[in-house]
């Protein structure tokens, strides 16, 4: 490689972006950007359209679990992206790669683990344990069914998942009331939901406490 990589982290903790950037400069010739919640990924991506690589941390400010990763692969789906996780349970793992992941890096791993992970994403390739990276017929018609929502409906279903009102979406996002009427509609019809509880069960599955159980 000759060009100079531009690598964004988006992880929440400052000494572990410090120290991934570290391990970075033993690699790569990389321009390291920063982002620590979700929002300021949004905002990094938007005015560095041309990133090369996106290493993401799964419990940042703004995400619910796999949320963020789900949000990358529809609003910049060329763009590779490595989890980096400490939740590095097999299921954990295996729906990284199902919901769009190139490679899983868990924050336990050796930093030569990161390191060869990137290398081999960059080159094109995926970086993952392949024995525990099986894949599930459920996860796959979960991300199939969030897949059919644009970015700004994937944003209005993130907040109806909090629990907000039209109203307060709408001021959140900066849209009248009406266009969130109309998203919330066509979020539920994309997702095969009969209600907004039932569309806030669904964004719930994809947090990291439900791997939590027996593997």
């Amino acid at each position: 490689m000759t060009d100079r990589i531009t690598v964004l982290v988006a992880d929440d903790h400052p000494m572990f972006r410090t120290a991934v950037a570290h391990t970075l400069s033993t690699v790569i010739d990389a321009r390291v950007l920063e982002a620590a919640s979700q929002s300021v990924l949004e905002s990094m991506l938007a005015a560095e359209p041309a990133t090369d690589l996106v290493l993401l941390d799964l419990t940042m400010p703004g995400a619910i679990g796999f949320s963020s990763l789900l949000w990358l692969r529809a609003e910049h789906p060329d763009l590779p992206v490595i989890v980096i996780s400490s939740n590095d349970r097999p299921r954990t793992v295996r729906r990284a790669q199902q919901f769009g992941a190139a490679g899983f890096v868990s924050k336990a791993a050796p930093v030569e683990a990161l390191g060869a992970a990137v290398k081999q994403v960059l080159d094109g390739g995926l970086a993952f344990d392949t024995s525990r990276a099986e894949r599930s017929p459920e996860d796959a018609a979960l991300a199939a069914r969030l897949a059919r929502l644009t970015p700004q409906q994937f944003r209005v279903l993130m907040l109806l998942a909090e629990g907000l009102l039209n109203k307060q979406i709408a001021d959140r996002l900066g849209l009248a009331e009406n266009t969130v009427k109309i998203h919330v509609t066509a979020v539920l019809s994309k997702l095969e939901c009969h209600s907004r509880t039932q569309a806030a069960v669904l964004v719930k599955s994809l947090d990291l406490e439900e791997d939590d159980g027996v593997d």
